[in-house]
């Protein structure tokens, strides 16, 4: 794994952290199949750097792989190496303080995304066929967006998170990026213990207006023109909708209120990991990743609890109005990848976490599995079309997902 047929090297990509070869342990539907591994999940020999080197510094070689890298060996697949986080998966920027950021191949000025930045930039540079990333907040859905390949976040808790650093552990997910569907669903099985069956019959596909209406108006027109792939897979089942349609008297379905809610339980979960850490060895962290851990420490955490009650009541509407084989059909992202240096040190400036949180929320809260399909552009560069199904319901939205592109 020197280069690829893109001609990309792996020190062109900047996504590894270190370069190694663990071979399976039996084979299995995985056969021929190399991946690579976020460096939030631990691997057996190596230290888990999570992004930061004084983390590095501070923990323990791992003395036992994750659980998910484990079912992976055990199908077939070969382990290639550690990928480049954002500092501790505290990030969608994909820009990392002391590793660099990682390579969009499909638009090389603007940034892959994160936290798992490494991870889509070795799939979309060839460099491996499939790779681990953890989703919280987006850290797989964005990036894959953004650098046009697929990337799915499982229902919450079907893949386990054992070896894997929490960030906030209501949310914290093990997702996966591939270049094709076919390999998705072989990954997508293995982690979720199924099967993944070759078709599906699809109730109502839901059209989240709601979603669309937050994007830039080219990226909105881009996206509604690639809904009819899903439109063709599934006649006379796709219906519009609003999150109002969701229905709750006096209780705010607005896609903000979304954004808000999952901000305010993630950033106490994120102090009650990270901070007794964080104030005891008094790392160094990036410009960035120092100033949203000033603003997680001194959050008020009496708004978590609120938070929390608000959270409940959305996953519980989710629940009562998705059927088993309903989908729901949204923009991952509300514009392309931003270009590197643009965001800015303060993510509370600005709309793009506020928006771009606002859509990824819908999962994280539902507890529901989404995968981006890589159907759309805006001049060349990569937006991606979601669909989410309801809770459980993984194999079914491998199974649907494989529908809309084959």
């Amino acid at each position: 794994m020197t280069e690829t047929n893109m001609g990309i090297t792996i020190e062109q990509s900047g996504a590894f952290v270190e370069t190694f070869t663990i071979e399976p342990k039996r084979p299995g539907i995985l056969d021929g199949l190399s991946f690579a591994v976020k460096d939030l999940i631990d691997l057996a020999g190596y230290k888990t750097g999570c992004g930061n080197p004084h983390w590095r510094d501070t923990h323990p070689i791992a003395v036992a792989n994750a659980v998910s890298v484990d079912q992976l060996l055990n199908a077939g697949a070969r382990c290639a190496g550690k990928t480049v986080t954002d500092e501790l998966a505290f990030s969608l920027n994909g820009e990392n303080f002391f590793y660099g950021a990682p390579l969009n191949p499909r638009a090389p000025d603007r940034v892959t995304g994160g936290s798992s930045c490494g991870s889509a930039s070795s799939v979309a540079c060839g460099l491996v066929d499939f790779a681990l990333g953890t989703d919280t907040g987006g850290s797989v859905r964005v990036p894959a967006s953004n650098c046009g390949i697929f990337g799915m976040r499982p229902s919450y808790g079907v893949i386990s998170v054992a070896g894997v650093n929490p960030l906030g552990p209501t949310f914290d997910t093990v997702g996966c990026f591939a270049r094709d569907m076919d390999v998705l669903s072989r990954v997508g099985a293995v982690l979720l213990a199924c099967e993944v069956p070759a078709t599906v019959n699809v109730g109502t596909i839901h059209l989240l207006e709601d979603a669309f209406a937050l994007c830039d108006p080219d990226e909105r027109e881009a996206l509604t023109s690639v809904v009819e792939p899903v439109r063709t897979a599934f006649p006379g089942t796709i219906k519009e909708m609003s999150l109002s349609d969701l229905g709750q008297a006096g209780a705010s379905t607005e896609l903000r209120k979304w954004y808000t809610t999952y901000s305010r339980v993630q950033w106490a979960e994120i102090w009650s990991c990270l901070g007794s850490w964080i104030e005891d060895t008094k790392p160094e962290f990036g410009p960035r990743t120092a100033v949203s851990f000033d603003h997680v420490r001194s959050f008020d955490r009496g708004e978590a609890i609120g938070a929390i009650r608000v959270r409940e009541a959305y996953f519980r509407l989710l629940k009562r109005f998705l059927g088993p084989h309903d989908l729901i059909c949204m923009p991952t992202a509300p514009s392309v990848a931003p270009l590197k240096g643009s965001l800015g040190i303060d993510r509370t400036l600005g709309d793009y976490y506020p928006r771009t949180l606002s859509l990824t929320a819908i999962a994280g809260i539902g507890r529901l599995p989404q995968i981006t399909l890589p159907l759309a552009d805006v001049n060349g560069v990569p937006i991606g079309l979601s669909l989410l199904a309801a809770q459980g319901m993984d194999a079914f939205l491998l199974a649907a997902a494989g529908m809309v592109v084959s």
